[in-house]
């Protein structure tokens, strides 16, 4: 059984440690965890990790955030993988920081990497594990906001918060998408 897990975020060391990265930041603390590595492949770097006889493929794409669905329906499309095995993570501002969301389907929420997903796919029926980044920015710094860096308490609590991702992730290949989301949606 394989998985497209799908981090979306912006390639670039200017990118890295900004709120619109959680997606690659979750999928490289895995990989570290895992001691696996990702190569530059075809519109994303890539890694296979391997748990309880299920194999997922970690995809972090390259084509920066507006363009996320050419590497995601590539990716389905060369591994062979139904949507219904495809997760994506995304930061969310509508969500309080470190509030976690998993859901089967839903709209992009005016989030550019979804929207790209779903015209590629020409649906909206993925999964998506949400990572909430607050919305704590005045009128029109929105942008400033979503891809500036952590604050210092934010970094204290991101490692906890990108674990239980990891957990969620895990629990998507092995028990499934509506037992993932009642054991993990509730939890504070």
């Amino acid at each position: 059984m394989k998985y497209l897990i799908t981090g979306l975020g912006n390639p670039g060391k200017e990118y890295e440690n900004t709120r619109h990265n959680i997606g690659f930041k979750i999928l490289d603390a895995l990989a570290d965890a895992s001691n696996i590595v990702f190569s530059d492949r075809r519109y994303g770097y890539v890694a296979e990790f391997k748990f309880k006889s299920r194999t997922y493929i970690l995809l972090k794409p390259t084509t920066y955030m507006n363009l996320s669905g050419q590497a995601v329906r590539y990716w389905l499309k060369e591994e062979k993988i139904p949507i219904e095995n495809l997760l994506v993570l995304t930061d969310d501002l509508a969500l309080p920081f470190g509030t976690l969301r998993l859901r089967a389907k839903g709209g992009d929420a005016g989030h550019n990497g979804l929207k790209s997903i779903q015209e590629c796919l020409g649906r909206n029926d993925y999964a998506r594990l949400r990572f909430g980044i607050g919305d704590d920015f005045r009128r029109g710094q929105q942008v400033n906001y979503v891809l500036g860096e952590w604050s210092k308490d934010e970094a204290l609590d991101l490692p906890l918060k990108i674990d239980t991702s990891i957990e969620i992730i895990k629990s998507f290949g092995t028990i499934g998408i509506a037992q993932t989301m009642n054991e993990f949606n509730k939890r504070k």
